[in-house]
């Protein structure tokens, strides 16, 4: 899932690169928050409650007093990448990374070796916290990204899952047919208090210093895991419902936006400046059948999404998006995120000077040389011009990363200036 970019000459875009030398909301129970209780169900498991309850008092503590802050800040100055997601003039290119915080830190193996379970690491608020706060303790990153996954509120919709440590992400009785969409409830926020929690503490750990970005997978690609059951690398059962029962998938798709829409409002309502939108196979389509089956899905989360946090930044990024980017455009997001297949300068011209993007360095650049990286950063960066970019990679770090070339590409995000 990796490879590549091309350059662009600074002067073409007419400007200069030069590397070198609030709070006070009242905390509510998210029942309350959205005005009615949520359906109880018991699909995380009382072991896992248990085990969460067990844990330190001191984060418990902190949990039970964090306020629920909205993303929708009334400070004079917000952070760097929410105004760089909002088009602003801005001093530098903000920077985060994909899978900052992940297997490449020695921080995070010591302590997935402690807590060998990736359900207890992403579903325990300490621990969430704990690894969120790894690459902002380690870089200064310019967004720090709540640690979770993409699966983690299907439960809480009514579709159970484990995680195989060879297979991955399981689910038991894939949806395949009319009588199983009964099945999907309403989203039980109460099951992922963790996650607002969370997002509150991290929101008092910055100080506003950085972003704190909470994110959603989108329809589609959780449709491909409720469908098929597993990670697949063919996706024949859903693509063949798209031809074969179409009613039941758009089904599926549609209750999983409407519960994905409340669920990305929970995470803004809890504090974060920003969220992320990953259709991570949305790119195993074709383009217009993307449009067909992806498109309409995240824009309704998007547009009941912006109907109560309109100022707060959307980004969409989806794998293998080349062929999918004027189509992305139109989806309502402020942001478009860029794999590292995508050209940027020519990603900026066919998604045009009024829209964000995000990316999109060749993650394996980083096992190079700091003079081959640091040649790749500013190629990107002068490519992208000085509004509207927010510097990441294409994908996630790799495992193996060195850690001290993650550190030079926060540096040299930070010692970047833009000049007319």
């Amino acid at each position: 899932m990796i490879p590549m970019m091309t350059s662009s000459s600074s002067s073409s875009c007419g400007y200069l690169v030069q590397v070198g030398g609030g709070g006070g909301a009242r905390r509510m129970g998210v029942s309350s928050f959205f005005g009615q209780r949520s359906l109880s169900s018991s699909v995380n498991g009382s072991s896992l409650r248990r085990r969460r309850s067990d844990r330190s008092s001191t984060c418990a503590i902190r949990a039970s007093s964090a306020p629920v802050v909205s993303a929708a800040s009334t400070d004079d100055i917000a952070p760097l990448m929410v105004r760089a997601a909002r088009g602003e003039k801005i001093e530098r290119p903000p920077c985060w990374m994909m899978r900052q915080a992940g297997r490449y830190q020695k921080a995070y193996r010591d302590l997935a070796e402690k807590y060998p379970s990736f359900r207890a690491r992403s579903e325990q608020t300490d621990l969430i916290v704990e690894i969120s706060l790894q690459p902002w303790n380690s870089f200064k990153p310019d967004g720090v990204i709540l640690f979770s996954d993409i699966l983690t509120p299907l439960p809480a919709c009514g579709v159970p899952f484990e995680i195989d440590d060879n297979k991955g992400p399981l689910i038991d009785a894939p949806f395949r047919s009319m009588d199983r969409l009964k099945e999907l409830t309403p989203i039980d926020l109460d099951q992922l208090s963790f996650v607002g929690e969370s997002l509150s503490l991290l929101k008092q750990e910055v100080q506003g210093q950085a972003a704190v970005l909470g994110f959603v997978g989108c329809p589609w690609t959780l449709a491909t895991y409720v469908v098929e059951g597993a990670s697949s690398a063919l996706y024949k059962n859903i693509k063949s419902m798209i031809y074969s029962q179409p009613d039941l998938l758009d089904g599926i798709l549609s209750h999983i936006a409407d519960q994905i829409a409340v669920y990305a409002k929970y995470q803004a309502a809890s504090g974060a400046d920003c969220v992320m939108m990953f259709d991570s196979w949305g790119g195993q389509l074709p383009p217009k059948i993307w449009e067909q089956w992806s498109l309409p899905y995240i824009k309704r989360i998007v547009q009941s999404f912006k109907a109560e946090y309109p100022n707060v930044p959307l980004t969409l990024y989806a794998n293998g998006s080349g062929g999918l980017l004027e189509r992305m455009a139109t989806s309502g997001v402020d942001v478009v995120g860029l794999d590292w297949t995508v050209d940027m300068a020519d990603a900026r011209a066919r998604l045009g000077p009024d829209l964000g993007v995000q990316g999109n360095v060749d993650p394996a650049v980083l096992f190079a040389s700091q003079d081959a990286i640091e040649a790749a950063v500013k190629d990107c960066i002068q490519s992208a011009g000085p509004r509207g970019h927010v510097l990441n990679l294409g994908h996630g770090v790799l495992v193996g990363t060195p850690e001290e070339n993650v550190a030079f590409v926060f540096d040299l995000a930070k010692k970047s200036t833009y000049s007319s």
